[in-house]
């Protein structure tokens, strides 16, 4: 098929760096418009841009020419990604929806709203119905789509299965977030080298909420049904480039045969949007570790170009039922890849289409 034309809001951003560093050559996706602050406006993205990723920035993005994010600026786009700062995306986002153009975002603004998809495709494909009672735009083309918090991801990955099989009534969650977390310039490097910050302003919160409304049900009055799940979360700032740890205690409905059986739901998880054979997807979403040193940040966090969560450290728990660990690559899992996942599907279930 012809490619979707799309924008990226935030483009020198780190998470909108991620974006043009996943989307360039994407089978479904051309890049056709970055949109930035009006700092950024009208300079070309390679002089507007203080590029960290690990790649050169592609040629033909270096020459385009950054525009304000404003819908009217960026005529013939499908969609956009939003990397969005949360301090302008309110605003902005509705802009490009009221405008008829679909917006994925990274953001947290619409995430709770009940009529905003917050969307992991191997948690809640199903809950992309939540579109169809958005008022944006009349026409129905206009809508938003949010990815969750980059530790909510991967927890409610590693919940999904659980739950489904015994029930989770309760968690107990301590992450170990990477610097990369933080964006750029991040975290000054005499607060974090060699130290542990115990407290990520705003980031407890998140992942409270975030993945009850992912493991929401979807009922048939185009309504989510919460689960009665309480987590605990403590977030602290490590000193690791990439990837987000957790550790993760959770209490159960129902007890499991044995530890065994526990392994052989995650071994066996089976992926719901696998049948659509999206671009992005990993052929292991989830991914079952047997060695007790494992998963780690620096050898995990990129299994499958950075779209694989790792579980490991599973056992059964004295305090509460099943403890475990898992891993999720931030800015790829917990971000932009995501998002890019997200809107794979949108086209495949027909909510994308040019």
């Amino acid at each position: 098929m012809s490619r979707f034309r799309v924008g990226i809001l935030g483009a020198t951003g780190a998470v909108g760096q991620k974006f043009i560093h996943l989307l360039h050559s994407h089978p479904w996706f051309e890049i056709a418009a970055l949109g930035a602050s009006e700092r950024s406006a009208g300079k070309r993205y390679a002089d507007a841009v203080n590029w960290i990723e690990p790649v050169r920035i592609p040629e033909s993005i270096a020459s385009m020419t950054v525009q304000a994010c404003d819908p009217a600026l960026m005529p013939d786009l499908d969609l956009v990604f939003s990397g969005l700062d949360a301090g302008v995306a309110t605003e902005i986002e509705a802009s490009y929806a009221r405008a008829g153009i679909p917006v994925i975002s990274n953001a947290k603004n619409y995430r709770m709203d009940p009529t905003v998809p917050l969307l992991v495709p191997e948690v809640n494909p199903t809950h992309t119905a939540l579109i169809r009672r958005q008022s944006f735009d009349p026409s129905g083309k206009g809508f938003i789509v949010t990815n969750p918090n980059c530790v909510a991801v991967p927890l409610a990955m590693a919940l999904r299965p659980l739950h489904d099989a015994y029930g989770v009534e309760a968690a107990v969650v301590t992450t170990l977030q990477s610097v990369s977390g933080a964006g750029y310039p991040g975290v000054a490097s005499l607060d974090i080298l060699g130290n542990v910050i115990p407290f990520i302003g705003g980031e407890e919160p998140k992942i409270a909420e975030e993945p009850r409304k992912l493991l929401s049900v979807l009922e048939d009055d185009g309504r989510l049904n919460w689960p009665e799940i309480t987590i605990q979360a403590t977030a602290t700032r490590v000193p690791t480039i990439e990837g987000h740890l957790l550790t993760v205690v959770a209490k159960l409905t129902r007890q499991p045969a044995s530890i065994e059986e526990v392994r052989e739901l995650f071994r066996s998880f089976e992926n719901p949007v696998a049948r659509y054979d999206l671009p992005s997807a990993p052929k292991h979403p989830i991914l079952l570790m047997e060695d007790d040193r494992h998963p780690q940040p620096r050898r995990h966090a990129y299994l499958e170009n950075g779209m694989t969560v790792s579980v490991g450290r599973l056992r059964m728990s004295s305090v509460f039922d099943l403890a475990f660990v898992a891993l999720g690559h931030n800015t790829v899992r917990g971000a932009a890849g995501v998002a890019i996942l997200n809107a794979e599907l949108l086209v495949a279930q027909g909510f994308l289409r040019r």
